[in-house]
């Protein structure tokens, strides 16, 4: 592909407006002699030319076609490349956001169960997106099954709970002794890049992993029934009394734990 193909023009339109550079002013049937484009086309690319401001005609008996200076030209074909690929760049974030939203796994209608084993992409960016609904608190307890699983499984999450989150958001996390056996030396750090408010403690035993959202949503894991390093998915529930009952619970948890992190 030539360098003015590559700004938009098609070969015969390369043809006619590098021989009228030459030519100067001529007429149709002339520019297809000098051009090489057949003369069944030559209006076809001449009307294109000066539709895009590229060359501009003559009023004279018969028509003459005069090229557009070159430096106007290619600022005219960048400026139309750069539109078409801003559509194109649209295009793919509108693709890109359905995509996101297929992703995530749909609960049934009547239930809200999503499946999904440790450290898998779909409960990543569902985590990250159950995140995002946060508007306060989140109070979160991890232990089984978490515990029995090895960083590598648990990464994917962790990362995708935090990416939810935003500054403004006040963060209670509550480990087990075994989860924190899984964590790296390097969780410190990574709570401590994040933005928003973030406190982890440590308790004996967390039998349950669960989460409370603002008090309003708790999420619960479901231990896999076989592996004791997996899950079958996570439920969610709105019930006023149950994620009351859950609020009370992981109170009751906090008060009895201690400082993970100084």
């Amino acid at each position: 592909m030539t360098e003015l193909g590559e700004l938009g023009l098609s070969s015969y339109e390369e043809k006619v407006y590098r021989a009228l550079l030459v030519t100067g002013a001529v007429t149709a049937a002339e520019l297809s002699d000098t051009s090489g484009v057949p003369k069944g086309r030559i209006y076809d690319v001449l009307n294109g030319l000066e539709a895009r401001k590229l060359i501009w005609r003559e009023s004279s008996d018969p028509n003459r076609y005069v090229a557009i200076q070159p430096e106007t030209v290619v600022d005219r074909l960048l400026a139309e490349r750069a539109y078409e690929l801003k559509q194109e760049w649209d295009r793919y974030r509108e693709k890109a956001k359905t995509i996101r939203s297929n992703l995530l796994p749909t609960p049934p209608t009547e239930s809200s169960f999503w499946l999904g084993s440790l450290g898998s992409d779909e409960m990543s960016t569902a985590l990250q997106q159950h995140m995002r609904t946060a508007e306060n608190v989140v109070q979160a307890a991890v232990g089984t099954p978490y515990e029995n699983a090895t960083w590598e499984a648990l990464q994917s999450e962790v990362e995708g709970f935090f990416e939810g989150a935003s500054e403004d958001l006040s963060i209670d996390l509550l480990f087990s002794e075994k989860v924190v056996t899984v964590l790296p030396d390097r969780f410190p750090r990574l709570v401590e890049n994040q933005s928003a408010d973030i406190t982890v403690r440590m308790i004996s035993e967390v039998v349950l992993s669960f989460d409370v959202i603002d008090n309003v949503e708790t999420t619960i894991d479901i231990p896999h029934p076989v592996s004791s390093e997996d899950r079958i998915g996570v439920v969610g529930i709105k019930d006023s009394q149950v994620v009351g009952e859950f609020d009370q619970y992981f109170q009751h948890l906090w008060a009895k734990s201690e400082p993970l992190l100084e």
